[in-house]
C-alpha cells in the first residue's frame, strides 16, 4: 500500500505531466489549495475518500483496489525465500 506522501508525489508528477497547476487541479478537483500542496509535499497526515478520488478523476486517474497479497514478489523477495530450498537446484 502507497503510504501518503508517495500518492501525493504521484499526484504532483501527473499534474505537471498534464501541465496543470496546483490551483487549477484544486478547482477540479474542488478541494481547497493549501489541501492539495500539503498532499503533493508532503505535509498531509490525512486525507478523506472523497477528497483523494475527486482529484485522481480530475487527472484521469482511478483507486483500484485489490489484495494485498497479489502484488508479484520482487526479485531480492524472491531470492530470500528460495535461499534455503535446494529443490529448484537442477545442477545436482
Amino acid at each position: 500500500m502507497l503510504p501518503l506522501p508517495s500518492i501525493g508525489e504521484l499526484i504532483a508528477a501527473k499534474r505537471k505531466m498534464l501541465g496543470l497547476t496546483q490551483p487549477a487541479l484544486a478547482k477540479r478537483a474542488r478541494i481547497g489549495l493549501s489541501t492539495l500542496d500539503a498532499l503533493e509535499n508532503g505535509r498531509l497526515g490525512e486525507l478523506g475518500y472523497s477528497r483523494i478520488t475527486n482529484i485522481l478523476s480530475a487527472l484521469g486517474l482511478e483507486l483500484k483496489l485489490e489484495e494485498a497479497s497479489a502484488r508479484r514478489p520482487t526479485l531480492d523477495e524472491l531470492m530470500e525465500g528460495d535461499h534455503d530450498d535446494k529443490s529448484l537446484d537442477r545442477r545436482s
